[in-house]
């Protein structure tokens, strides 16, 4: 059986003085023998008794390998663990990211913010969305004209990570709320490839570029904010015309008036604002003029719903919270380090990438908030595509693979654009693949089936084990009843604040990411000795060699 409760050793805190980490190890052998669909079997009504409804979203977790004393203990759990005091430390504005001595109040841009700063950071706040939905209005009115007086009908957002990653997927997600008159491209890649097919097509004349870097110094935007002007000024653009076709969102005001941005088109970010939660901050700016400023307002709205049930619900009953104790559950007490997110909506394809970035860079960590060495498992791989098209790929992994991976399926009640039952195929699809992953087939139903159709007993007895699915793999269930601003916005806040769950429980900093600083002082290294051509390389031997090549052009 896959979840054999002696299969794997639980990788929990060994000298925590938390003991219902040991309390759910010696729990799991509640588990040897049985199997979900058994648990079904002793309670049709389950699914009643694991189901969450908040915030235009509902949560089926019953397909999971737990019984009530299993939810009892986890919350219990994350009690213990001081998970209610993490929550309020953040919704207060205390400094939770303690390596850079911030906040992270990404909750606040949405009206979550409860803190003594408030006046002041309200205030703020409302200022820099004032500003946005000014723009917004002028660009909607063509109030704002190009160099040549015609009317904007090109965005293009130049930034990377969260500057490109939450904006991307939620404009995407939206599609049928876009506006007919402006049309939003991404620009993020430093390939020259991504550029200049960005480009391919668009005017000068009606094209805006917003430059959305907090430092406005990330290599990737700031290069292709220069090729952009570069571009622009080929085209017939002149110095003088910059600041009708370049707007910024940054922190660094004067980087941003240096590369020739005026002043009043740069639309703040605060410190306390990390990348991946920056959607909600003037980094949407894209959002509000490809959607509408109502839309991109709905969007706030709906992950506020979704804080105030996070900050407020018991954790029984709390969405993040029993999301971010399933996996750990599987996590550390079963050796699943795979989750796969499979949403079945073609617009929710980008979904899987942003949840990759807010998760994996978020909980990627292996020493604690003391900076000390783990010595249990943290940080899972996020992964998945849109459905069906993952069932003709990689679900056969998930079915008879030899690792246990966790499924998210997320599926609206109705499809945007209805085509004869098309959407009803899909439904239906979502429901029998986690099913699927629940129930298997027995060896005996493989045998059975395939003397019906007439094989002869070698042939039943050497084909019936391939045919044999073991099941007993758990999924989540997550249902909209359609894809819509506030159901996006709801959709995205509850996946933040799981991995927050998840992150105080294994006592870690959800909000910096040295990894990813490390890969920027390298490149730029590298950078450095690859124009220099007459330097002499001080790398290790595979660098060099690598440079080399790259030097003289040839393999």
């Amino acid at each position: 059986m896959l979840l054999d409760p002696d299969h794997f050793k639980p990788s929990i805190p060994q000298d925590s003085p938390n003991p219902l980490w040991q309390q759910l190890a010696d729990h799991k052998q509640v588990f040897a023998g049985t199997t979900i669909a058994e648990l079904f079997e002793k309670d049709p009504q389950r699914a009643t008794q694991f189901s969450l409804k908040t915030s235009g979203l509902l949560l089926d977790y019953s397909k999971n390998l737990i019984t009530e004393t299993t939810r009892n203990l986890l919350a219990e759990l994350a009690r213990k663990a001081g998970l209610r005091p993490a929550i309020e430390a953040m919704f207060n504005g205390d400094e939770v990211n303690c390596t850079e001595n911030r906040a992270a109040l990404h909750v606040a841009l949405r009206g979550g913010y409860k803190g003594e700063q408030h006046l002041k950071i309200n205030a703020d706040i409302q200022d820099v969305q004032a500003r946005m939905q000014a723009f917004v209005t002028q660009i909607k009115q063509k109030t704002w004209l190009g160099y040549t007086g015609k009317a904007i009908t090109d965005i293009v957002n130049i930034g990377v990570g969260g500057s490109d990653l939450g904006p991307r997927m939620v404009y995407e997600a939206l599609r049928p709320y876009q506006s007919q008159e402006i049309k939003v491209h991404f620009l993020a890649n430093i390939d020259g490839n991504d550029f200049v097919n960005i480009v391919h097509g668009l005017s000068p004349e009606t094209t805006l570029f917003i430059v959305a870097s907090k430092s406005f110094t990330t290599l990737e935007t700031r290069k292709n904010a220069e090729a952009a002007r570069a571009w622009f000024l080929a085209c017939g653009g002149a110095e003088s015309d910059i600041s009708q076709h370049f707007v910024a969102v940054s922190s660094n005001i004067k980087a941003a008036v240096e590369f020739g941005i005026n002043e009043r088109q740069v639309f703040s970010m605060w410190d306390w604002v990390g990348g991946r939660y920056s959607l909600w901050s003037a980094i949407g700016l894209p959002l509000a003029l490809g959607l509408g400023y109502e839309n991109y307002k709905a969007l706030c709205c709906g992950a506020h719903q979704m804080d105030q049930h996070f900050l407020t619900a018991k954790f029984e009953q709390n969405m993040p919270v029993m999301m971010g104790l399933l996996e750990i559950w599987y996590q550390n007490y079963f050796g699943a380090n795979s989750h796969a997110v499979l949403p079945y909506d073609d617009n929710l394809r980008r979904l899987p990438a942003y949840l990759q970035q807010l998760d994996m860079e978020s909980n990627g960590k292996s020493v604690n908030r003391s900076g000390k060495a783990l010595e249990y498992s943290t940080g899972a791989v996020i992964w998945g595509a849109s459905g069906t098209n993952g069932q003709h790929s990689f679900h056969q992994l998930l079915h008879q693979g030899t690792q246990l991976i966790p499924v998210d399926f997320i599926v609206p009640l109705r499809s945007s654009n209805p085509i004869s039952n098309h959407h009803s195929l899909l439904f239906s699809n979502a429901v029998a693949q986690s099913r699927a992953l629940m129930v298997g087939k027995t060896l005996t139903e493989a045998k059975a089936e395939i003397t019906e159709q007439g094989a002869d007993l070698q042939r039943i007895e050497a084909l019936a084990p391939h045919k044999t699915i073991l099941g007993n793999r758990p999924s989540n269930v997550l249902l909209m009843d359609s894809v819509n601003p506030e159901t996006i916005g709801s959709l995205i806040a509850l996946y933040e604040h799981k991995v927050y769950v998840q992150s105080v429980l294994w006592d870690i900093n959800a909000f910096d990411q040295w990894g990813v600083e490390l890969g920027k002082q390298l490149s730029q290294a590298i950078m450095d000795q690859m124009e220099e051509t007459e330097r002499n390389l001080d790398f290790d031997g595979s660098t060099n060699t690598l440079i080399q090549r790259f030097r003289s052009g040839t393999l």
